[in-house]
């Protein structure tokens, strides 16, 4: 057709080869010459070409224009406009258009379903449908598709099954609609409905595509269907990658890396997706080096890996411990530029860190230009794991979108480095904002709970957990069975243990360390017969606590026993914790020689820690010449260690060596080495204060002003308190052989609403606790004036009534510390403690 001496098909064309090609240049040289010679007044079809091209390649600001000054347009016209405006992310522009468009057509309707459907404006896509004259099944595919996008594979069920406006099943039989709802039934795991649709495709003789094939492999993969996927990847004409890449993770999840491998060698292996799968299965099942012998056999192979390659054989390295490896495959990945992608980022990170590498975790994050919350985290629990919790805390402040991981991630970095109040600080910040709490949340704060030993606070955030409906979760009952043992109350952590539904090595792990820290040996003996003829996997961990209780009820034999079951039955090498053990036993039960012999045998060199079980073994069976020995070696190794200054001097005093034990006070004294004072922590109400305690010397007149000096110290600390209406606790840490005083000031006045005020003594130190048999003295307050003292050995007991008014308070403090009561009777030293405690 020629106007005004031009072929409009030939104009037409060269417009189309302009889309194709994206030549807005030229195809503006050919607008301008049809507005010179006044084509487009006559001729739609070009004005629409133009229009098309610039909605192609992006330029709607002069689509617009054109638009605008169409004298003629029609559907086309208008179609095209509202496409262009809907893929430039402009969907109210969009609608606008549409709702101004004179006749609407399918095709218009459809372009602005589609359009609010890829936008995730459900609501408004499902409006406008139910406002469609004429529904197609167009429609109907785009708000399902969209629904399975964005997360709604309910909704998307639910109108797949109410499409019954095609009589003759045909929108029903096609393989994207089919495949997208299959999507829907994989998000919700729900396979039953997906046989449904799988038998619907087998009747209505359904071709089995690859699209749709792949779909249904994937389905019976998720949800361990892993027969019938296979089934159905034999259905296939051609089984592609995505199918066979399914079928391997569903085999790897079960834990079948056989039936993963099969699968792997009777494909061409050409593609990175199918390697990746079973490398990452190899790293799900704990078999790291695998998957580094498969990466290796990858690049062989002259395969590119990719970064999800990358992530896996780094995850691999973690789990193996392959630092060097590591590194090289760091520069492996800088050379191929995937060394910053975000995955593979935390990935470096998460290596560098499991392989105890924290510098060269954190010089890598330093060279990151672009965070996001993923990387953050990983840092966060990089900074934990190497105790700089401060700088932990700096990138947690910083993260801008703090996700329920961020908030986790610095809770237990704050738990794993003994900080508990900030633990239960952050927690608290948490509740404030209204911030959704999981069982790691929990389990986090529980434990910084046990840490402090504070029954209360544990016991209301376990309500929190029943409310949330956590209670029976399996990380959160472990943790409380510790928090509960941790508290002294094995029984209650006992009755958490048996009503358990499900128990894993944790469970096992933590109950049989409730009874080793608590001194119930023979129960935590009794108990791993019952966890070997469960048949549960025993790890490195649960020999460490079988040890432990044999070191803490003196069971030579049975400890000599498990230490030679765990390496030549179980394949189990013993670990510095097991070597440790078995030394402290030895050295309690005076075998220095054979613990000697031992510390000789071991594959690494004994710390100070090791070598002051055998210091306490020496002082306690009087071996002093080889106690000096040993003193002076923890000396050179922990020059900071005070206990062995401390032990040393008593040493060189018990055999009337005074100059050399003032040698010792003097070097102390020179080198500002300090004994470690003992910590109280104290409940009152939901609050948690710590006090440090003083050790009190055997002279009585250091008694008088080191208690008279406390007593003021305290009170004007706690005069700041008032109105008390729950019972407080004060906890003790380890402090060896000097008596340990603690005192809380409490008035009657400030009690109002309780007859009796009660202070409860817990030490965290359970070794401590049993080899005296006491952890303390309970004292309370009632309402007649009198003062009881109650003391912890097997459970709480009364051990003596002071009347309050003809005693004061340094009167019942001193007979407290001499072990006498007000009627003469010597009932303190028939129970002696650690701690003594005096509440007013």
């Amino acid at each position: 057709m020629i106007v005004n001496g031009c072929d409009l098909h030939y104009y037409a064309r060269v417009l189309q080869s302009c889309n194709a090609y994206n030549l807005i240049d030229q195809g503006k040289q050919l607008h301008l010459m049809f507005l010179k010679k006044g084509i487009l007044n006559s001729a739609v079809t070009l004005g629409n070409r133009l229009l098309q091209m610039y909605m192609k390649c992006g330029a709607m600001d002069d689509a617009a224009k054109l638009f605008d000054e169409m004298p003629q347009r029609n559907c086309f016209s208008w179609n095209t406009m509202i496409e262009g405006y809907m893929k430039s992310g402009k969907k109210d522009r969009s609608l606008e258009l549409f709702d101004f468009m004179p006749h609407k057509n399918d095709f218009s309707w459809n372009v602005v379903i589609s359009g609010c459907a890829k936008m995730n404006d459900l609501d408004s896509a499902r409006m406008l449908f139910n406002q469609m004259p004429s529904k197609d099944g167009v429609a109907r595919t785009s708000i399902i598709h969209g629904y399975v996008r964005h997360g709604y594979p309910r909704e998307a069920l639910r109108m797949f099954k109410g499409s019954n406006f095609d009589p003759d099943g045909a929108w029903r039989r096609d393989a994207f609609v089919l495949a997208t709802v299959i999507g829907a039934c994989t998000d919700l795991k729900a396979p039953e409905c997906g046989k449904q649709i799988h038998a619907r495709i087998v009747i209505d003789e359904v071709e089995l595509d690859s699209v749709l094939g792949s779909s249904l492999v994937n389905l019976y993969s998720k949800c361990g269907d892993l027969d019938n996927a296979s089934h159905v990847l034999s259905l296939m004409k051609e089984a592609d990658d995505f199918s066979l890449s399914a079928l391997i993770t569903g085999y790897a999840n079960a834990g079948r890396m056989n039936d993963a491998r099969r699968i792997f060698n009777s494909v061409a292996k050409t593609c990175v997706v199918v390697w990746n799968s079973l490398i990452s299965g190899y790293v799900t099942n704990n078999e790291g080096t695998e998957a580094l012998l498969l990466f290796n056999i990858m690049r062989i192979n002259d395969l590119k890996p990719d970064y999800s390659s990358f992530a896996s054989v780094l995850n691999a390295c973690s789990s193996v411990g392959a630092l060097g490896h590591g590194k090289q495959l760091h520069t492996h990945a800088f050379k191929v530029g995937v060394s910053k992608d975000a995955v593979v980022a935390c990935a470096l990170i998460n290596m560098y860190s499991k392989c105890r590498s924290s510098d060269d975790a954190c010089k890598f994050f330093s060279e990151i230009e672009l965070y996001d919350t993923v990387l953050l985290n990983s840092m966060i629990n990089v900074y934990s794991n190497c105790g700089r919790i401060q700088e932990a805390k700096q990138i947690f402040d910083s993260t801008l979108h703090k996700t329920l991981i961020s908030w986790n991630s610095m809770l237990a970095g704050f738990c794993q480095n003994g900080c508990p109040l900030l633990t239960l600080d952050l927690f608290y910040e948490m509740n404030m904002l209204e911030i959704k709490m999981d069982n790691f949340t929990l389990a986090s704060v529980i434990s910084s709970c046990a840490s402090v030993s504070s029954l209360e606070f544990g016991e209301q955030v376990f309500a929190k957990a029943t409310v949330a409906g956590l209670d029976t979760d399996l990380i959160v009952c472990t943790s409380l069975i510790d928090f509960y043992c941790k508290c002294g109350f094995v029984y209650l952590g006992k009755k958490i243990f048996d009503g358990m539904v499900k128990l894993d090595e944790a469970s096992w792990n933590s109950m049989l360390t409730g009874y080793a820290t608590n001194g119930y040996g023979m129960e935590a003996l009794r108990l791993f017969d019952e966890m070997r003829h469960a048949g549960v996997q025993l790890s490195d961990i649960t020999f460490t606590v079988v040890l432990s209780a044999c070191s803490h009820r003196g069971l030579i034999e049975e400890a000599r026993k498990w230490f030679h079951l765990m390496q030549s039955e179980y394949h189990i090498e013993p670990g510095y914790e097991h070597y440790s053990c078995m030394v402290d036993l030895l050295a309690r039960a005076g075998c220095l020689e054979e613990a000697m012999s031992l510390i000789a045998q071991m594959p690494f060199n004994a710390d100070a820690t090791m070598w002051s079980s055998i210091l306490r073994g020496c002082v306690a069976h009087g071996h002093n010449s080889l106690g000096k020995e040993i003193a002076e070696l923890i000396i050179d190794i922990d020059p900071e260690n005070s206990s062995a200054y401390v032990q040393l001097s008593g040493m060189f005093a018990s055999s009337g060596d005074w100059k050399g034990s003032i040698h010792v006070r003097e070097a102390m004294k020179y080198k500002c080495i300090e004994k470690t004072p003992g910590i109280s922590w104290i409940e009152i109400s939901v609050s948690l204060q710590h006090y440090e305690l003083f050790s009190l010397g055997h002279s009585v007149t250091r008694k008088l002003s080191t208690a008279g000096s406390f007593f003021q110290s305290v009170e004007n600390q706690m005069a700041i308190e008032r109105c008390l209406s729950t019972p407080f606790r004060i906890h003790h840490s380890a402090f060896i052989r000097k008596p340990v005083c603690g005192l809380v000031m409490l008035r009657k006045n400030q009690v109002p609403l309780k007859k009796t005020v009660a202070l409860h003594i817990r030490s965290s130190s359970r070794d401590q606790v049993f080899e005296d048999h006491s952890n303390g003295i309970v004292c309370y307050v009632d309402n007649s004036g009198e003062i009881v003292c109650e003391g912890f050995d097997e459970g709480p007991r009364i051990v003596q009534q002071y009347p309050s008014a003809p005693y004061s308070l340094r009167q019942i403090w001193l007979q407290i510390l001499d072990g006498e009561t007000a009627n003469g009777s010597n009932s303190v030293e028939e129970h002696p403690c650690n701690g003594l405690n005096a509440l007013h």
